[in-house]
């Protein structure tokens, strides 16, 4: 892992919404800052779909409250990483309590896929203006993610223990 970047200078009524849009400070550690964040997030599915959901509720909450208050929303900086855990707490929520390592990794491979390659829904967000399109894209991502772990799991995989 590389070391963080050092943050730009923010003025003093930005100090928490730039902590909390960073998910503490994750959002600076490169390369690839929106892994990181949606990696912070994993071991939320030890706690079952539910609890997944409200996180991903709780995220989307803080996120939309403190990008509104951040002068460079409009421009997705690369150190937003609050709304990869918001969306990936949405992938998560599809895989059943006691879902086992290789259901977590898959949740997050199709997260990450879907925020990358920016299909359909996630890239029409992506293109939106303003807290609006920095927040959507993911929360699409994650839902798309969340509807193929439904998807395998109506066909018969179980996600349990230490195998899909």
């Amino acid at each position: 892992m590389s070391a963080p970047l050092a943050a730009p200078p923010v003025a003093p009524a930005a100090l928490l919404p730039r902590a909390l849009a960073s998910m503490g400070g994750i959002g600076f550690v490169r390369p690839a800052p929106g892994s990181w964040g949606s990696a912070l997030v994993l071991p939320a599915a030890l706690a079952g779909p539910e609890a997944c959901l409200l996180l991903a509720a709780l995220l989307t909450l803080i996120g939309w409250w403190a990008l509104e208050r951040l002068p460079d929303r409009h421009a997705d900086p690369g150190w937003v990483v609050i709304d990869e855990g918001a969306g990936q707490c949405l992938a998560l929520a599809a895989l059943p309590l006691g879902a086992g390592p290789a259901g977590v990794a898959l949740a997050f491979l199709l997260f990450r896929l879907f925020d990358i390659t920016k299909p359909g829904p996630v890239g029409w967000a992506d293109r939106r203006k303003g807290t609006a399109g920095v927040m959507l894209d993911d929360l699409f991502a994650g839902a798309l993610a969340a509807l193929v772990i439904l998807a395998l799991r109506l066909a018969g995989l179980a996600f349990t223990g230490d195998g899909a």
